[in-house]
């Protein structure tokens, strides 16, 4: 078995974090929102959404989401949704799945980011358009 492939996504998500972000000159109709309610399953499963608006990109663009709940130390990624950047309000869903149990219907927070990965001297760097950080309501399925 080899951890080389692992080792290697590891040290570039590591990277990643440790790069500086280019800042974003944000439009500032530049959006993201998250919808008050979203899902949650007895497996896990968790569904997000919102709505975002992003004004031109030269690389990929994504949305991120993050729920947390009990401890504000403590968030759960879910999912990444690609983005078009047009002007134009387009809808976003996240679903991902956590620990069964590790989030239960209830009141949680959710924070959303529309994130661009600029190509800058060869090295994709993130730029950051909008994000979101909203109270909302898990519900069960």
């Amino acid at each position: 078995m080899s951890f080389r492939p692992a080792l290697a996504a590891a040290a570039a998500a590591l990277f990643l974090l440790a790069a500086p972000a280019v800042t974003a000159t944000a439009d500032p109709f530049e959006s993201v929102t998250v919808d008050p309610t979203g899902r949650v399953t007895a497996d896990g499963t968790v569904t997000l959404s919102g709505t975002y608006r992003c004004a031109s990109g030269a690389g990929p663009v994504f949305v991120s989401s993050s729920v947390g709940q009990d401890s504000p130390n403590l968030r759960h990624g879910i999912g990444g949704t690609s983005a078009v950047c047009d002007g134009a309000e387009h809808r976003w869903e996240n679903t991902g799945r956590t620990t069964p149990g590790a989030l239960k219907p209830g009141a949680a927070r959710v924070e959303a980011t529309v994130m661009e990965l600029s190509p800058q001297g060869g090295l994709p760097l993130p730029v950051f358009h909008a994000s979101a950080q909203q109270e909302i309501t898990l519900k069960e399925g």
